[in-house]
């Protein structure tokens, strides 16, 4: 990142994943605009904002970059699905040096208070009935988010099951020509629901879901404690601790962006 004073912000290598993946800057007929402003910054100052939990306008000038400017190409890369594609990008660097774990895969989910309302919000029933959305995570069996997705605060946590799994089978690697594919996914009870069981069973999977009134709480938390690590992970980013979005999208970009962070600092913690 050479020796620019906002460098710090991005873990090393990581610009050179994603450059690849943003796609090109328009150049406006009136001339002006902002296609001259060098992505890679655009990129860290992005990065600060989700760290920082910082409205755009408090940009610090080391940036060199306006609020507006930077706002408007989040939204133009949220848009392009750069955050999910880096995400991806990420697990299959993880996967090709066999640090991702399949054999288990865990679910659950967190509430997060919205203090804007706006598209996929409702009462949360852990607040005091007041907006909130709820974060939905698969990870590994050692924790690294695999999978992130934005809900209501009040829709059941077993709605998230299906789109989550769904979304893990369907990233594919395009070197390798193969798709993940869980083994075990373990759950708590809120998704002891035999018909999400036999629809796991269908998809090849060995639910290891807690059953209501059955199984005690610590023996099941043996494999489930990961995930409400890898649940701190992401919302101790201080822009996703609340949601201050009103459009769902840009919440789960900044989600997305998050989880690839955090799986590449294990990337670079464990081979370098």
């Amino acid at each position: 990142m050479g020796g620019d004073s906002w460098a710090w912000i991005v873990p090393d290598g990581l610009w050179e994943i994603a450059e690849p993946l943003i796609p090109p800057s328009k150049v406006r007929p009136q001339g002006g605009g902002t296609q001259d402003m060098p992505d890679q910054t655009l990129f860290a100052a992005i990065i600060y904002v989700l760290v920082s939990g910082c409205a755009w306008r408090a940009l610090p000038p080391c940036f060199g970059v306006s609020k507006s400017t930077a706002h408007r190409r989040f939204l133009i890369w949220s848009r392009a699905g750069v955050w999910g594609r880096l995400h991806e990008a990420v697990l299959h660097r993880l996967e090709g040096v066999g640090l991702l774990d399949l054999s288990r895969v865990v679910l659950d989910s967190a509430h997060v208070r919205a203090k804007k309302g706006g598209e996929h919000t409702g009462p949360s029933p852990v607040d005091r009935g007041k907006p909130g959305s709820k974060v939905h995570v698969l990870s590994d069996r050692v924790g690294l988010p695999l999978v992130v997705g934005v809900s209501a605060g009040n829709v059941h946590d077993s709605h998230g099951l299906k789109p989550m799994v769904a979304g893990l089978q369907t990233k594919h690697d395009p070197y390798r020509g193969r798709h993940f594919q869980p083994g075990k996914l373990h759950a708590d009870k809120a998704y002891d629901i035999p018909e999400l069981r036999r629809w796991l069973r269908r998809k090849h999977i060995t639910p290891r879901i807690a059953r209501k009134g059955v199984e005690p709480k610590e023996r099941l938390g043996r494999h489930r404690w990961v995930i409400e690590r890898t649940i701190s992970w992401l919302t101790g980013y201080r822009r996703l601790n609340i949601r201050y979005e009103r459009h769902p999208t840009n919440y789960l970009a900044f989600l997305g962006l998050a989880a690839a962070i955090s799986c590449y600092k294990r990337l670079l913690r464990l081979t370098t």
